[in-house]
């Protein structure tokens, strides 16, 4: 492999892709465009979540209430706890939705006549979700007569529920999706409808060099868009970051490049530019609403819940919100990024094989 052809290489692709109105359209407005209607999303349906419950009243009121929360139908997943530090814990780590603590004087409270407060800690991560949990979890107590109004409630990590703390650092990811999807799907979609593609492969570039070239340029351009979306989430949005730069600044990396394999796959199998762009919103649109964006994958059937997993946007939203909001442990980083280290693999391994074929 060639450097300095290499080089080159990149270099055109740069310059094609600033130079025509049309890219540069797609790279500036639709960001502009989804950092404005995104943070506007409608809040959805909640379903198969996971409430963990510290109940320290073994009377019978307590037991029923406790009953009626299990068997809620939007309750999924109950997890048992006996201490404030795994209640803690388990929204620390995403593993619930919300945790309910009942005190250990709610029976007597309640067999008294009286207001019988518990303390509801919703996971402010997902402030969407953990809302629309927390009015189902208001509707059981209406039904009971009311026996625990009082309501004590904590959000956690998003204790005043503003959206962009949410929604914007989500944003780094789609738009950085989006913009290395396009730019990859435009590259020999754009050669090709150009002219200049039989050009390219009677060049002494060898094909190997003609992948990287194709690539590199989306890489870079997923890369700043991400970048400008985190720093407008800590500086505009002033949304709080608690996690590291440096292992959010790597994921992001290696979460474009595992989408750079899918764009240069479109980018092979299109014979136009308008195919390119086409493609790429057919895969972006099901890919973010995967994702766990909008609703949560629990709430989805089995079979998807599994396709999530296969879409790194899944796995990079876990990151960067855990990143801003939670001082997501390196464990849990990295427990996510071999996920995205084996898609890139695969969607590399794959476009390689696509493009190659196209060029022979």
């Amino acid at each position: 492999m060639n450097g300095s052809r290499l080089l080159a290489q990149i270099i055109k692709e740069l310059l094609s892709l600033l130079r025509d109105p049309r890219a540069r359209a797609i790279l500036i407005l639709p960001p502009l465009l989804q950092l404005m209607i995104f943070s506007f999303a409608a809040t959805l349906e909640v379903r198969n979540a996971t409430v963990a419950v510290f109940n320290e009243d073994t009377g019978q009121p307590a037991q029923e209430f406790v009953t009626d929360v299990t068997s809620a139908g939007f309750v999924g997943h109950v997890i048992t706890v006996h201490s404030r530090q795994e209640q803690d814990e388990l929204i620390e780590q995403g593993r619930a939705l919300l945790t309910l603590h009942i005190p250990e004087d709610f029976s007597r409270h309640r067999l008294a006549g009286q207001p019988s407060p518990v303390q509801v800690i919703l996971d402010g991560q997902q402030a969407n979700a953990a809302q629309v949990a927390l009015s189902y979890l208001q509707a059981i107590a209406m039904e009971q007569g009311n026996r625990i109004e009082p309501m004590v409630l904590r959000h956690a990590f998003n204790p005043n529920l503003i959206y962009q703390w949410y929604v914007v650092p989500s944003l780094s990811g789609i738009l950085s999706m989006l913009i290395a999807l396009a730019v990859t799907a435009l590259s020999i979609s754009r050669e090709r409808e150009l002219g200049t593609f039989d050009q390219l492969l009677v060049s002494p570039t060898t094909p190997l060099e003609i992948i990287l070239a194709k690539c590199l340029p989306a890489v870079l351009m997923g890369f700043v868009m991400g970048s400008v979306m985190i720093t407008a989430a800590l500086l505009l949005f002033q949304v709080p970051f608690t996690g590291s730069l440096l292992w959010l600044a790597g994921a992001l990396v290696l979460f474009i490049i595992s989408v750079v394999g899918i764009g240069l796959m479109v980018s092979a199998v299109s014979e136009t530019q308008q195919q390119a762009i086409l493609g790429v919103f057919a895969l972006a649109v099901p890919m973010v609403l995967m994702s766990g964006f909008a609703t949560p994958v629990e709430n989805m059937p089995d079979l998807l819940q599994w396709m999530a997993q296969a879409i790194p946007l899944t796995h990079f939203l876990v990151i960067v919100q855990g990143s801003f909001l939670k001082s997501i442990p390196a464990d849990v980083v990295i427990s996510h990024l071999w996920p995205l280290a084996l898609i890139a693999l695969v969607t590399l391994s794959g476009a390689t094989l696509v493009v190659r074929k196209r060029l022979h």
